[in-house]
């Protein structure tokens, strides 16, 4: 996915969406700025998104979204808006994974 512009507009959506963090670093990730719009973003927020972000690099970030973020009913509507149903199942933690990772394994 491209990265997103910081652009004055973008910048105000990056502040509500992803609120804990500075604009600039919500919008330097947009897979992830992506999952947490999904969720938390308000029509005219979208409305903004998707002056950058056309359906191919939406459906990228539904494809690659973190897991955790985008709750089950956004997961459906936005897979519903992309022309996927039933929609795919969302992405989950793998918390073996993390634990292997921190005792060396792989």
């Amino acid at each position: 996915m491209t990265p997103l512009p910081a652009t004055v507009a973008m910048r105000a959506v990056a502040r509500r969406v992803i609120w804990f963090e500075e604009p600039e670093v919500a919008l330097s990730d947009p897979i992830r700025f992506m999952a947490y719009a999904m969720a938390y973003a308000t029509h005219e927020d979208m409305k903004e998104i998707r002056r950058h972000v056309d359906d191919d690099a939406f459906r990228e970030a539904i494809d690659n979204a973190p897991p955790g973020i985008v709750d089950p009913r956004s997961w459906a509507y936005w897979n519903l808006k992309m022309g996927r149903f039933p929609p795919p199942p969302p992405p989950t933690r793998r918390f073996e994974s993390i634990l292997s990772t921190r005792h060396g394994r792989t």
